[in-house]
């Protein structure tokens, strides 16, 4: 009984690990120039950073270099409560006595990291169309928060203590074309996500019906640590843009969903309780499989002068489609635990998500100005977004919460040179979890037998936002960033 409990702790702490990633990917919007309109960029696309937005944008980029790079300063807190039931020491069986417990609050960082974009552009002399080779990585909080306070375990820990060392990136190319009169434009792109993804969490050992161990004993804690990679998942987007007049310009794109299907490791550190004396892991890989979202952009443009323009977009994340993770080990086994089998194997387990589709909201705007002989465009936006996590499933593996951004940026053109900055605001919108809505128990699977004990490890109150810097440059090899010329809804900054 001890080493199914222990073997199916582990398993299922391998997918807790797994899941901090997800949710991060999309706590902010990306790219300097987009961020400074609040993410409104499907219509008004027209740079290498169109192929985040909307790839048809790149038939007005030129031939173009765009690199650019941003800090997502995180922050969060967290402050655990628990319901706790008194039982009986000698049956094991509730009392009926019951109190909720609160731990002290924990906060949660990232490193100074910054998140790159790099893109180029070429048209390979054919007129009408454009190509482009582009990297960039989600603005993604790598998260820490503590593995102690003080003298005592964080309260946090079984959710996520650290993760520190993950590395992801998407490469993709792209292809655009427009119309001759420049009133349509469409693009595609093929994208793979690749890298690696790694995560320390904690898992109890402890049942108390079981064993002389009370709840989230620390001698009982285990601690594990999660690699998952090296990581290549394919994905693609498409879009398009309609300018049927000077003054309106539409667009639309549909990013498909992204397959993970990796190979992953993880080394134990095991509990130090007794229980466990000559207990040892032996085998750490298995595969990890996950869908992440689709998404689904569409954006209004509107032009009421030639040096000004405002979008108002809206996005759609079908989260729901992230229901599940599964973990299949590939020989992971125990050995060495006394009055069991000399190898007891890990089985295959799936972690249940819950995650509900989303939707955002984005306006925002640029307006060009002369500054001596430079051009100088200004930008702000906002975006509000509801979080694709419910209540009961939210946990400081994965905060996300409402949230509101305000961005400003602004860019200064110099011949064929263009830099951009942005500062933004992520604005989190406190979350409380009560202690009999939580619905993530401390891992602790033993299925056919539960304890019934109702403690959870993700009720409390959250609160996260971040700021983010960004700075960027564009070079642009066939004309004046200064100089646009694109039909008869000419984007700001793009080619002759």
């Amino acid at each position: 009984m001890r080493a199914r409990i222990f073997a199916a702790a582990l398993g299922a702490s391998l997918l807790a690990g797994v899941t901090a990633e997800a949710a991060g990917l999309y706590f902010s919007d990306r790219g300097v120039r987009p961020l400074g309109r609040g993410g409104a960029f499907v219509a008004g696309a027209d740079d290498g950073g169109s192929i985040t937005y909307n790839p048809a944008g790149l038939a007005f980029a030129g031939r173009q270099l765009l690199l650019d790079g941003s800090w997502l300063r995180y922050n969060s807190t967290y402050q655990r409560r628990a319901l706790v039931q008194q039982r009986d020491p000698n049956t094991g069986e509730p009392t009926g006595a019951e109190y909720e417990q609160v731990f002290p609050v924990v906060e949660g960082s990232s490193p100074i990291l910054p998140i790159p974009t790099a893109v180029i552009t070429h048209d390979l002399d054919l007129k009408g169309f454009n190509f482009a080779l582009g990297a960039w990585a989600p603005y993604a909080a790598i998260t820490s928060y503590p593995e102690r306070l003080g003298s005592q375990p964080a309260p946090q820990r079984y959710s996520l203590i650290t993760l520190d060392g993950s590395a992801l990136a998407i490469l993709g190319a792209y292809g655009a074309w427009h119309s001759p009169d420049k009133t349509l434009a469409l693009g595609a792109g093929v994208e793979a996500l690749g890298g690696y993804f790694q995560a320390s969490v904690a898992f109890s050992a402890c049942l108390p019906d079981r064993f002389l161990c009370a709840p989230e004993q620390p001698d009982f804690d285990a601690y594990s640590r999660l690699r998952v990679g090296p990581i290549v998942a394919p994905s693609g987007v498409l879009g398009a843009i309609y300018a049927p007049m000077e003054l309106l310009r539409l667009g639309l794109s549909f990013h498909l969903p992204v397959w993970i299907d990796s190979p992953a490791t993880t080394q134990v550190r095991l509990p130090t309780s007794a229980v466990f004396d000559g207990a040892k892991q032996d085998g750490d890989e298995g595969q990890v499989t996950f869908t992440l979202p689709w998404t689904l952009r569409a954006g209004v443009e509107l032009r009421p002068l030639e040096t000004t323009r405002a979008e108002l977009s809206f996005v759609v994340e079908a989260w729901g489609m992230h229901d599940e993770i599964r973990m299949q080990p590939n020989g992971m086994a125990l050995t060495g635990v006394q009055a069991f089998p000399p190898r007891y194997y890990i089985s295959p387990i799936a972690l249940q998500r819950g995650f509900e589709d989303t939707y955002s909201i984005r306006l925002g705007a640029e307006h060009d100005l002369a500054l001596g002989g430079y051009g100088l465009t200004l930008r702000a936006g906002a975006m509000f977004e509801p979080s694709a996590i419910p209540k009961k499933y939210l946990s400081a593996t994965t905060v996300d919460l409402d949230k509101l951004i305000v961005s400003f940026g602004g860019s200064l053109k110099m011949g064929h040179w263009r830099f951009d900055g942005v500062v933004a605001q992520v604005i989190g919108f406190e979350e409380q979890v009560g202690v009999r809505e939580a619905a993530m128990p401390v891992v602790n699977p033993v299925r056919a037998n539960p304890t019934g004990d109702p403690r959870s490890i993700n009720a409390g109150t959250y609160n996260a936002s971040a700021t983010v810097l960004g700075v960027g440059l564009v070079y642009q090899f066939d004309g004046a960033a200064s100089a646009p010329d694109s039909g008869p809804a000419a984007p700001s900054g793009a080619a002759p």
